[in-house]
């Protein structure tokens, strides 16, 4: 497998005409199908090209737990992670008491699976 991390990308729906611009990526390099938007930017409209995407909260964190999980979900993009090194997030997502949290999401039969990662636990 020929897997790449790109300097900067956007992922979107294919019929959406926004996106994200996720913290950190891993794409499939035999899989992609990036639209060249600049030298150092593309556009990635199928899942099926991106292995991985990081995201790292911060106070919009309710784009990283809610709208980002939904959409990465939708693109059916296989692991989704989320670094909440603050503990900024809703309880509901993070626990309580609220604490810094390590949250991977792999998705099984279309949808995320979460397994959460806090103190000195190791990440699988």
């Amino acid at each position: 497998m020929s897997y790449f991390v790109p300097k900067e990308c956007v992922v979107k729906a294919d019929n959406e005409l926004s996106g994200y611009e996720p913290d950190a990526s891993v794409l499939d390099r035999q899989g992609t199908d990036s639209k060249p938007t600049s030298k150092n930017q593309s556009i990635i409209t199928m899942g099926s090209s991106v292995r991985l995407i990081v995201e790292v909260v911060s106070t919009n964190w309710r784009d990283d737990y809610g709208y980002k999980l939904v959409d990465y979900e939708a693109l059916r993009i296989p692991e989704y992670w989320i670094a909440d090194y603050l503990g900024l997030g809703d309880r509901r997502y993070i626990g309580n008491p609220k604490q810094p949290t390590f949250s991977v999401c792999q998705l099984v039969d279309g949808e995320y699976q979460v397994c959460q990662f806090r103190g000195n636990e190791r990440v699988f």
